[in-house]
């Protein structure tokens, strides 16, 4: 039996806690209606605070300074308006960066004092067809060196990289350097390339093939430049970013993806090149693929064969996948939805023996990631007295979970983060109000103490199995637990180790 397979078949094989969900008032009855009209109402909150007068003067404000920005960029290079671009004014949607596509308007330089206690440097490079992207590579202020390292992929239609800023932001008060950008066809980046090909999602492939050249820029240095701006050299007279400006800072053997939407597929696509039954990695600066852990945000791709467009999907690293209830048009639920009906990516992962973190937020749409002012989302900005957005309901959730992941599989010991991941993500009475009573939330993971944290039903409560060392001594524990850990100690050895090649 294969090492994965047979991980995946104990899994099945552990005690399974009664199932919480469906849970509530039976359906149908008064009782089932009068709370889902309550859940379906927090898809408004957002929405309303964002029309008090303390939001919409700092968006106002930050409307007028972006579009500035904007203009002072066309003037300083006009080859940004070169038609073969396609910029225009009207195309990419958000290339202000006004209204919805501002985002928190709390997050920008000279409105935020996170700025100084970091390192922000704007960024712009060639895509692998000569169209330009921009971009931002964050660092905490300093000179720390070694920090482990997370790449932002932005969400599809017209998502600008102001949207995730709220991640970056806490990624470098965590200790991390990360890059956000934008992918072709969005944001400031080009809308297309010279030779006419779209991005966006009239040419969805740019959420793979861009992530993978942000990938290779994020990671590039002098020894090692990014290879597509030689290529692309006299295709613009925009003076290019030749390699990562923070690239001293990081740690090049540790690095994870998040994405949202088709950011999500993009990164469920990007941590299989090289797996088994997946395209090999076709990065330049690697040689194989660097990618550590990801979190998808509305959300994990289940695994699969190449579909159209899509290359495979296949479990290779830790996964995190995190969705909403109401999608992307929300409308109230007239009955429940499967219970089971988000945890397809999930039972992918633990079928390959890998680990993998489930959740639903209660009551949040697909804005929960990103926080485009006006549109349908929980609470995000209800209190602004103290100059920036404090609170909220789905985003701090979402925030929460995302750090202690990638801290969970990307830190080292004494770093900060390090010690307590395994208790942040077992946190369970802390956020269970907010996990979804429609969905259910499911992990399986290894914590770092020996324990194997199973559970298929996060609402209903779940108990660790304990391996070798932990507390519990009962026979059956120790007997389980030893199973375990021969398991998992003939998937850690039975599994290839990935070599970190850097090409030069």
């Amino acid at each position: 039996m294969r090492p994965l397979r047979a991980l995946a078949g104990l899994m099945l094989l552990t005690p399974v806690v009664t199932q919480a969900i469906p849970e509530g008032p039976e359906f149908p009855s008064a009782e089932w209606t009068a709370r889902e009209t309550t859940n379906f109402a927090r898809v408004s909150e957002a929405p309303t605070e964002q029309v008090l007068p303390g939001f919409q003067q700092r968006l106002q404000a930050q409307n007028l300074a972006n579009q500035a920005e904007l203009l002072a960029r066309s003037l300083a290079d006009p080859s940004w308006n070169d038609p073969r671009s396609g910029n225009s004014n009207f195309t990419p949607l958000c290339a202000s960066w006004m209204m919805q596509c501002a985002g928190d308007p709390f997050r920008y330089p000279g409105a935020d004092a996170f700025y100084d206690e970091a390192v922000v440097t704007p960024v712009v490079f060639y895509d692998r067809e000569c169209a330009r992207l921009s971009g931002r590579v964050w660092a905490p202020a300093g000179d720390s060196t070694g920090l482990p390292t997370v790449l932002i992929e932005t969400g599809s239609v017209q998502a600008p990289e102001p949207l995730y800023w709220w991640m970056a932001q806490a990624l470098v008060r965590a200790g991390y350097v990360t890059m956000t950008f934008d992918v072709r066809g969005q944001g400031r980046s080009d809308f297309q390339t010279p030779g006419g090909a779209q991005g966006g999602n009239s040419n969805s492939v740019v959420f793979w093939e861009g992530l993978v050249d942000a990938v290779d820029f994020f990671r590039s240095t002098p020894v090692a430049p990014y290879p597509h701006n030689t290529a692309c050299a006299q295709t613009y007279a925009t003076e290019v970013t030749a390699f990562n400006p923070l690239h001293a800072r990081m740690d090049p053997e540790r690095l994870g993806l998040a994405g949202h939407s088709l950011g999500g597929t993009g990164v469920s696509v990007v941590q299989s090149y090289g797996a088994a039954g997946a395209e090999p990695w076709p990065g330049l600066i690697d040689q194989d693929n660097p990618v550590d852990v990801i979190v998808a945000w509305d959300s994990l791709r289940a695994p699969g064969a190449a579909s159209g467009a899509t290359p495979a999907v296949v479990p290779r690293v830790p996964a995190m996948g995190q969705s909403s209830e109401y999608g992307l048009a929300p409308v109230t639920f007239s009955s429940p939805p499967e219970p089971e009906g988000h945890k397809a990516a999930y039972d992918g992962w633990v079928g390959a023996g890998l680990p993998v973190f489930q959740l639903t937020i209660q009551g949040s749409t697909h804005y929960e990631w990103s926080l485009i002012p006006t549109f349908p989302a929980t609470s995000w900005c209800p209190e602004t007295g103290n100059g920036f957005c404090e609170g909220g309901w789905g985003r701090p959730m979402a925030e929460h979970y995302s750090l202690a992941w990638f801290d969970r599989w990307l830190k080292r010991p004494g770093e900060p983060g390090y010690a307590d991941a395994d208790q942040r993500l077992l946190a369970d009475q802390d956020w269970l109000e907010r996990y979804s009573f429609y969905y259910r939330a499911a992990r399986s993971f290894p914590t770092r103490d020996g324990d194997a944290s199973f559970c298929g039903d996060i609402r209903a409560g779940c108990d660790a199995v304990a391996l070798p060392g932990a507390s519990d001594s009962s026979d059956s524990s120790r007997s389980q637990g030893g199973a375990l850990l021969a398991v998992w100690l003939l998937l850690m050895l039975g599994a290839p180790r990935r070599l970190r090649t850097v090409r030069a």
